[in-house]
């Protein structure tokens, strides 16, 4: 079941529930999944707990047992260990990395610890050009070496040393790597315009407590001064913000009430900010979030690197706003094809008009059950929330994508009172 690749189940969702009870949330697969690959940059273990259920878990554990590191993963006790005593190979597995775009997390911390890496291009979700030019042009101002050939690329920094780094977007890909990279480099290093989102404020709270000295966290400055080595340590992953998006939108989408626990409120403040605009009532607790819906009305979102509204909630909250009332106006900044689920949510009649990377999105509109597709980890969750809204059945197919984002998404929806099972695709098909 957490196998994201060859998974042929389907959700069949029968619409009407309202979602009622308490979720508690898992630890963030952004950063669950770079955390792993800092395992990398020392001598001994990294102990990691709240490690998420989820498919592109175990495949970065394979990213790291093809370096020749040892993984002790337990997904049950949401534990994992990532031990590199030995110093890890260079050349990562191609066939684990073309899984899931996460595995290029390593190509930071290899040169670092090796002064060496190739990798090919990762995997992961069709959402759009996510290049590596940042990434390889933070590396080369730090004295590296970089070669492409036979879909790889190739990095040497025999001598990995500090630098002024400016991005030219807040990528967190490159961001993480840079700074990974940066903590073994000699000298310090400047990043600038640097992403700010909590996934790397908690990566970058673990390397200082592995002894890396680093200022500004949070901020779009980053300061890393490189020590010579990293000591191991115990983590909890912080929990996941888009997780709680997600089930706090389908609370509001169904006029619920579900209490989120673990949780931190002011990771999500502007989401948020934009339900109680459209009417939701949320209460916060010290590590709780009361959602509570009845009326919907319509609001404007516009998607944006950390602070802003985050693009992995954009597909649930147009969900939402089929649901209320007057013309909401959503307009995607961060990746290219975000709004190819448009197409779907139409089919089941929803009033969507797609200009460029703008949408307009007329409620409320009774949604009737269909036949989807998630294409990605996001537009599976929305499609899942889409069938919890509309009247009749919903199938929803490659739900492996699901299984890559949500920890257990269908037994906890059940638990809220969703009408909801994970069935093989023979089942509806035949």
């Amino acid at each position: 079941m957490l196998d994201p690749t060859s998974s042929s189940d389907v959700f069949r969702v029968r619409g009407g529930a309202v979602l009622r009870g308490t979720v508690r949330l898992s630890g963030a697969k952004n950063s669950a999944l770079k955390l792993m690959a800092a395992g990398l940059l020392c001598d001994g273990a990294v102990r990691l707990t709240e490690v998420p259920r989820i498919a592109d878990v175990p495949v970065m554990a394979d990213v790291l047992r093809g370096l020749g590191v040892r993984v002790d993963l337990d997904l049950d006790a949401r534990s994992c260990v990532v031990d590199a005593t030995e110093p890890p190979s260079w050349h990562a597995p191609r066939d684990a990395v073309t899984r899931i775009r996460a595995s290029i997390s390593v190509l930071g911390p290899l040169v670092a610890r090796v002064r060496r890496a190739r990798i090919a291009p990762p995997g992961g979700d069709r959402i759009g050009s996510r290049p590596l030019d940042m990434h390889l042009r933070g590396l080369i101002a730090m004295g590296a070496e970089v070669h492409e050939g036979d879909g790889e690329v190739e990095v040497h920094a025999p001598d990995l040393h500090g630098a002024q780094i400016t991005l030219d977007f807040p990528s967190v890909g490159a961001t993480e790597n840079l700074l990974m990279a940066a903590t073994l480099a000699s000298g310090t290093t400047l990043i600038e315009n640097a992403a700010r989102e909590p996934e790397i404020q908690d990566l970058c709270r673990m390397l200082e407590a592995m002894g890396a000295p680093i200022h500004g966290i949070g901020t779009p400055t980053l300061e890393i001064e490189g020590v010579d080595e990293l000591h191991p340590v115990d983590w909890e992953t912080c929990p996941d913000r888009i997780e709680a998006g997600t089930y706090a939108m389908a609370a509001a989408a169904t006029g619920g009430d579900v209490v989120i626990e673990r949780v931190r409120a002011a990771d999500l403040t502007l989401p948020l900010l934009k339900l109680r605009t459209a009417g939701v009532v949320v209460e916060e607790g010290a590590d709780t979030l009361r959602v509570k819906a009845d009326d919907l009305e319509a609001v404007d979102v516009v998607t944006l690197p950390y602070p802003g509204f985050p693009t992995d909630l954009q597909a649930q909250l147009m969900v939402l706003l089929t649901q209320a009332a007057g013309t909401s106006r959503c307009t995607e900044n961060v990746f290219d094809s975000r709004f190819s689920f448009v197409e779907q949510l139409r089919g089941m009649g929803a009033d969507i008009e797609v200009d460029g990377h703008h949408a307009l999105i007329r409620g409320p509109s009774p949604l009737k059950g269909a036949t989807l597709a998630g294409s990605d980890v996001r537009t599976g969750a929305a499609s899942t929330m889409a069938g919890l809204v509309a009247s009749g059945e919903t199938i929803v197919r490659d739900v492996h994508h699901v299984d890559r984002g949500y920890a257990d998404f269908v037994p906890r929806l059940q638990a809220l009172g969703a009408d909801i099972e994970r069935v093989p695709a023979s089942d509806v098909d035949g």
